[in-house]
């Protein structure tokens, strides 16, 4: 991996995603790029143009920042930042591709509190355009040196497996346990055992790759609910979920999904399914 983006508004809430992201580049030897975007256009206002002054304010702002947090990466790993203009997901997906950015950081309110900045209000579309893997993570989640454990959830999808692969490989970095859990929105013993068959074909890869992992399941009427209920109880320090990718016929997220990422105490890393997915 060569960096890690972050995206940054320097509101407490980009700040905090900014510290969640530091142990996680030393884990991942990659370095960590921050990027902060002008999103004010000024054809659309009516004000005088202050974009170079903002640009000025923001390249100050990441020397302090690079000053107070570039300690406390690891041997050889350094932190940098780009200053962008347009809109917030574009650029930051856009970025993410030319550098071959592993991982998306950004950070949220999640469903409550509000701050006079992009982060917040983008996350979402941060999670449905970016092509890479996105981790969201709430501005009042404390700040811990590894993973210990990863709540995988298996549905009746036969997308859901294809979050496995990363999964394996943040467990062997971190030693985390991983917990699938199967999820039941039906009764139906013909729709659960879809997802028991796409927990068994988890199970069998995560043994094959020497993940220590728990096997548990629950029938709901309201999975998110019952899933975050799941990770608090069992200290999931990781919620991993699919996504799919806005396009102009899906210009929202899944609606689990997406309370999943609004609703979660804990960081939700979101990844987007891909065609011909074989998980060998």
């Amino acid at each position: 991996m060569q960096a890690i983006v972050v995206a940054i508004d320097f509101s407490n809430i980009s700040l905090h995603a900014l510290e969640y992201t530091i142990p996680l580049a030393n884990k991942f030897k990659a370095n960590i790029l921050m990027i902060w975007v002008d999103k004010i256009s000024p054809t659309e206002s009516l004000y005088p143009d202050t974009s170079n002054h903002n640009r000025l304010e923001a390249k100050k702002r990441f020397e302090e920042i690079i000053k107070m947090y570039s300690k406390r990466m690891g041997k050889g790993l350094k932190m940098d930042y780009k200053l962008k203009k347009g809109k917030v997901y574009h650029e930051i997906d856009h970025l993410a591709r030319n550098e071959r950015a592993g991982l998306i950081i950004a950070g949220t309110h999640g469903i409550s509190g509000y701050e006079e900045y992009w982060i917040g209000s983008n996350a979402y579309k941060i999670v449905t355009y970016a092509s890479s893997p996105v981790i969201v993570v709430r501005h009042d989640y404390p700040i811990k040196k590894g993973i210990a454990r990863i709540l995988a959830p298996i549905d009746s999808s036969a997308e859901t497996i294809q979050k496995l692969p990363y999964v394996v490989r943040l467990a062997t970095m971190f030693k985390s346990e991983v917990h699938i859990l199967a999820t039941h929105s039906s009764h139906l013993k013909s729709i659960q055992k879809l997802a028991e068959k796409y927990v068994q074909q988890a199970t069998s890869y995560l043994f094959a790759n020497e993940i220590p992992f728990v096997e548990d399941s629950i029938v709901s009427n309201n999975i998110t609910k019952s899933t975050l209920q799941y990770a608090v109880n069992v200290e999931i320090d990781l919620i991993s979920i699919m996504t799919e990718q806005e396009t102009p016929s899906n210009a929202l997220l899944g609606l689990h999904a997406q309370q999943i990422i609004s609703q979660s105490p804990v960081p939700v890393l979101s990844i987007h399914p891909q065609e011909n997915f074989s998980l060998q």
